[in-house]
């Protein structure tokens, strides 16, 4: 189905009208330059990437009562609509398709309420991830999912792609915090699902439904949240090892030994050299992997846990260095954060899958990728969340090379068969977009799909709510036994 069954080329000028009319001056764009910020999001422009698409119009909505208008007039004119937050997603999820409508809910940017009573926050989609962490912070209490790009995702991107984050392993990600929704569905009408009670059990679970749907069921306008108290001692450290082996094996042992750690991260020696050289922050320049760790808790709690993981990363060979102030315990978090564009700057072309594998699967999982690298001759570096097993192969390329490409496809569709036959999923936080379409099959199952594309089609029959995503699928065969 098209993305925009009756906008050509240029705005359709009735649609245009009506918006501006039900709108104020400002909140609709259509001028080229424009329109061409909004065709494309964090995922590279590769195999299974996403190209450019020029939407025809950008609306930034104010209020619930705006985004339900902007979606029924979208809607008279059979328009699809493309819901959009920071764009740093890295599956697609937020591209339109030529002739769509943009619906860019940055304006909706206010935390509405922060009640430390019941420990939760009432926010709009825009607000930026760490804003809300920061806004927790001043009471003591912490929102715990930290996607890499905290700094600049929003939480109606962070909830339409249930993001994850460096401290999944220990606090979960995004589905495990979303309270309640307000949520304009695809005919213009306002649902209100879930709430403040931390106990809550009544008919389906359309909140989690709703969560990392990627904006194909419904348009998020307000997310009630947990909160956490915020840990009261934190350490960190960093342990470089010899060999890729040695690190993954240490942080499943971390984990088999009791400590679940706030953050257990890994990287590669490629990642490594490209992170010191973008932020010089003195990371261990002859490692072959690196593991950075961070445990929290009260006092004693983590003066134990660091003894057992000092212990741990000893027993495995490492060479464990701890942050001595709050200055190089934030240049170590920043060195990880920069982990993708330090990468990026090496090739013109920069492609990141997030294959997540059972945490005892994960040497198998690094050799997986090495071998790959080696009969494609692909570079690629990795970086990911050793504690979970969600890796994250970055695959260095460049899209203007067509051979080069073709070994790229050929490498993707193996590092995700693989992840499959190891028990794992096609993706750990970057959701299916349209990156992942095509394999989704491998993974759910015909019947998975069916069920997928009947609840689409229950709630939004027209296909006029981010189409062409998770489950428009053009079918692929099974992956090789």
């Amino acid at each position: 189905m098209s993305a925009s069954r009756n906008a050509g080329a240029d705005p359709a000028r009735a649609l245009v009208a009506e918006l501006r009319a039900a709108l104020a001056k400002g909140q609709v764009l259509t001028k080229p330059d424009e329109l061409a910020c909004y065709g494309f999001d964090a995922a590279a422009d590769g195999p299974t990437g996403t190209m450019e698409r020029r939407p025809a119009v950008i609306v930034f909505p104010r209020t619930t009562q705006e985004v339900s208008r902007v979606v029924e007039i979208a809607g008279r004119h059979d328009v699809a609509v493309f819901t959009r937050g920071a764009g740093t997603n890295l599956s697609g999820g937020s591209t339109p398709f030529a002739g769509g409508l943009v619906l860019c809910m940055l304006e909706m940017r206010r935390i509405l309420d922060l009640d430390t009573v019941n420990l939760t926050a009432t926010v709009q989609p825009g607000v930026i991830v760490k804003e809300l962490d920061d806004a927790a912070a001043a009471h003591g209490l912490m929102y715990a999912p930290d996607p890499g790009s905290m700094a600049t995702a929003t939480m109606g991107g962070s909830v339409a792609e249930c993001s994850g984050g460096l401290r999944g392993l220990k606090y979960g990600v995004t589905k495990d915090y979303v309270m309640g929704l307000e949520v304009v569905l695809a005919d213009g009408r306002v649902l209100r699902c879930g709430g403040k009670t931390v106990k809550n059990v009544t008919g389906y679970d359309l909140v989690k439904l709703m969560v990392g749907s990627e904006g194909t069921l419904g348009i998020v306008t307000e997310i009630i949240v947990k909160l956490l108290p915020r840990p009261e001692a934190v350490r960190s450290m960093t342990a470089a090892f010899a060999s890729k082996r040695a690190a993954a094996q240490c942080g499943i042992d971390i984990v088999a030994a009791g400590v679940i750690p706030a953050t257990l991260e890994y990287l590669d020696r490629m990642t490594i050299e490209a992170v010191e050289a973008f932020t010089h922050v003195g990371l261990p320049m002859d490692a072959e992997a690196l593991l950075l760790i961070e445990v929290d808790g009260i006092p004693e709690v983590v003066a134990r846990e660091a003894e057992v993981v000092e212990a741990t990363c000893a027993a495995h060979g490492g060479s464990v260095r701890v942050a001595q102030t709050v200055g190089e315990r934030d240049d170590l978090w920043a060195a990880r954060r920069a982990a993708l564009p330090a990468l990026a700057r090496l090739r013109p072309t920069t492609i990141v899958e997030d294959a997540t594998v059972p945490r005892g699967e994960l040497v198998r999982m690094l050799e997986l990728v090495d071998d790959i690298a080696a009969r494609h001759g692909l570079t690629i570096g990795v970086v990911g969340h050793a504690g979970d097993g969600n890796l994250h192969p970055t695959i260095l390329t460049d899209k203007r090379d067509p051979a080069e490409m073709a070994r790229v496809q050929a490498g993707i569709d193996e590092l995700f068969a693989g992840a499959l036959k190891l028990g794992g999923t096609l993706s750990g936080e970057h959701g299916i977009g349209t990156s992942k379409q095509r394999y989704l099959p491998w993974e759910i199952g015909e019947v998975g799909v069916e069920i997928t594309e009947r609840i689409k089609r229950a709630l939004d029959p027209r296909d006029l709510l981010n189409p062409g995503k998770v489950v428009t699928l053009a079918k692929a065969p099974g992956p090789a036994e």
